[in-house]
């Protein structure tokens, strides 16, 4: 039987019903992150493909679509392409109510409203399909054009005030959210595990001048330190990984400082230095290791706090620019809509927001209790 620490603290977190349930909401997350545009009902690049006629149509809406030109020269990418960055459209279609082919003409209602009516649009049917002419006698023109210009979608989701699929945004807004949690803690990490390492192996004038720094940023609210370092990198997306890293490392650093100085002073720490090895040594593989468990706790604390952080500024036009998927500029372009006949607009990609936030705290409480970690600096 495997008695090892890390077999007892997954056992003890197992237990845990919430944070596993997290835990595998986020596994699900990043799953459905990674494969991005392979499971969009829109695979075009950030699921843009605008069609105003059926805008704000409710979740469950099918329609008919006829194509009525098909592009050149848009190659078809390969998995990977497909996978990171979606296909670019090869055709151009219209929704559409009825349709049908008289002689060289095709007679198309396109679809304007639900309580409105088009008049009839003509088109030849050489330009629309010009290989009609020379298909398989086995089919006719009306089989042959069924099967090749016109498609069913359905809309599970919806679509937003321009037409486009609020299931595929939703889906690759799942991108952003992650990657910049992800970048954030990496950053926050990196400069908190640093200064708070420093501090408390040091001590002394060392300790007291990074701690004044900390404090300074500590006092600093941290959407207005984000959007301040926002305003000095400029508006974008790699920008926020920098602007929310560099505002949440104080957490880690405060953590780090605090057990570096209960753990400098053991047996094991005084053998290292008695042994001559070097302070990076004696931090790095000594003291480090046995902090892990406090440090991937309020890791996954400020992953949620990053993401609120990332939704955030998304609301306020300091995130993700259009049209790039992000949940918080989706809450931002609906808004408004909570009040009318559309809330479903804002409250999904809320809602997408909420269970992220709180599947990542629930998986932070999860961690505290298996790792049994306890004192101020943890805090969650």
């Amino acid at each position: 039987m495997d008695n090892s620490p890390s077999k007892k603290v997954w056992l003890k977190f197992k237990r845990n019903k919430f944070a596993f349930a997290g835990l595998i909401f986020i596994l699900v997350l990043m799953a459905m992150g990674i494969s991005g545009y392979l499971i969009t009902p829109v695979n075009t690049p950030d699921a843009n493909t605008q069609v105003v006629q059926i805008s704000k149509v409710p979740p469950g809406s099918k329609f008919r679509f006829l194509i009525i030109q098909k592009y050149q020269n848009v190659a078809e990418v390969n998995f990977f392409k497909r996978m990171l960055h979606g296909q670019k459209p090869q055709f151009k279609s219209i929704p559409i109510t009825s349709y049908k082919i008289t002689g060289k003409q095709v007679l198309v209602h396109e679809y304007i409203g639900k309580e409105e009516s088009s008049k009839e649009s003509v088109y030849l049917l050489n330009e629309l399909c010009p290989d009609c002419s020379s298909i398989n006698k086995t089919q006719t023109n009306e089989q042959y054009f069924e099967q090749h210009y016109t498609y069913q979608q359905t809309f599970l989701l919806g679509t937003d005030i321009y037409g486009r699929d609020l299931l595929s945004r939703l889906i690759l807004g799942i991108r952003v959210s992650l990657s910049v949690g992800l970048m954030a803690v990496l950053i926050s990490l990196f400069i908190g595990i640093g200064l708070g390492a420093i501090a408390g192996y040091f001590g002394g004038r060392v300790d007291a001048a990074i701690s004044w720094f900390m404090n300074v940023v500590w006092s600093l609210p941290s959407l207005l330190l984000v959007i301040a370092i926002s305003f000095a990198l400029g508006k974008g997306f790699w920008q926020i990984f920098i602007a929310v890293g560099l505002s949440t490392w104080v957490d880690v650093a405060r953590l780090v400082r605090g057990q570096v100085m209960a753990l400098k002073e053991v047996e094991f720490v005084e053998a290292a230095r008695a042994l001559g090895f070097s302070t990076g040594r004696t931090i790095i593989k000594h003291i480090l290791p046995n902090i892990a468990g406090p440090i991937l706790v309020v890791a996954s604390s400020n992953f949620a706090s990053a993401i609120l952080l990332e939704t955030g500024l998304s609301f306020l036009g300091f995130g993700a620019q259009p049209p790039m998927p992000s949940w918080g500029g989706m809450i931002k372009e609906h808004y408004g809509y909570i009040i009318m006949d559309a809330a479903y607009l804002a409250v999904l990609p809320g809602l997408a927001i909420m269970f992220t936030v709180y599947a990542f705290n629930v998986l932070a409480i999860g961690l505290r209790d298996a790792f049994d970690v306890k004192g101020q600096n943890v805090t969650v």
